[in-house]
């Protein structure tokens, strides 16, 4: 695999949610770029082929199938670059989950305690195992959180999730402060509209959905997961040395309006 840029040779950096969508294209850019990915998602047999064919490109890839919400999950993956690739550079704590049509005194207790879990939790027990790593290695690191439009203003999509990308980027935030001055950086996307699996699946219950998720952005069209994996690439490498703290808008223009 010829690096596009280099921007991200010799660092190994860890993919949450990269079974498909943003996640998937965000390890395929990373080992283009040069790094070494270790892959996190539940679906593992979708992990493999990805590791796959990045393998066949010439990157390199591990498999750490998991579940952000459990910690020992979370402790393997991290576990999975050192062991292979001899510790951990960057993050792009990625894997979320949401779901649509429910207003606030419908949504079911058990709703919201998903969308926390995966969006909250996941992304807390993440910075808890990865920041560690870091900081023994003395070197620094990057870390990029994905949060969404709905992390700056309510989209339509339920409240828990509003809430909860709300979260993200208070979290990126503090680390950001916390870490900042020993080398670490901690930056979030606020991601719009997105080709998704999950989006897929979702404009496929609610067909109007389609047309309402661009209605505000300036450039009123779905994104690519590649458009957005740049965004993380260029976060995770040295060309934003000077950008921590920070929720960098992915998405058409849609919180410009």
């Amino acid at each position: 695999m010829e690096d596009r840029t280099g921007s991200l040779r010799g660092r190994t950096v860890l993919v949450t949610g990269a079974s498909s969508g943003i996640g998937a294209a965000a390890a395929t850019l990373f080992a283009a770029e040069g790094a070494a990915v270790v892959l996190m998602a539940r679906r593992e047999e979708r992990l493999r082929a990805l590791a796959e064919e990045i393998a066949a490109a010439g990157g390199r890839a591990a498999v750490a199938a998991g579940d952000v919400t459990v910690p020992a999950d979370v402790d393997r993956a991290v576990g999975t670059a050192v062991r292979d690739f001899g510790g951990l550079d960057g993050a792009f704590n990625n894997a979320g989950w949401g779901s649509i049509g429910s207003e606030l005194h419908e949504t079911d207790d058990a709703v919201f305690d998903q969308i926390m879990d995966v969006n909250v939790r996941g992304v807390w027990n993440c910075l808890k195992r990865e920041i560690p790593v870091m900081l023994r290695q003395g070197g620094g690191g990057a870390i990029v959180n994905t949060s969404s439009t709905a992390g700056v203003f309510a989209t339509g999509a339920v409240s828990p999730y509003v809430a909860a990308k709300h979260a993200v980027l208070g979290l990126t935030r503090a680390a950001a402060a916390e870490y900042g001055q020993r080398g670490i950086r901690v930056n979030a996307l606020v991601v719009g509209a997105t080709r998704t699996e999950l989006m897929e699946g979702a404009i496929a219950r609610v067909p109007p959905l389609e047309q309402a998720a661009v209605a505000r952005a300036v450039q009123p069209r779905f994104a690519e997961p590649e458009e957005i994996a740049r965004a993380a690439a260029w976060l995770l490498s040295d060309h934003a040395s000077f950008v921590t703290g920070a929720a960098v808008p992915v998405d058409g223009g849609c919180t410009a309006v």
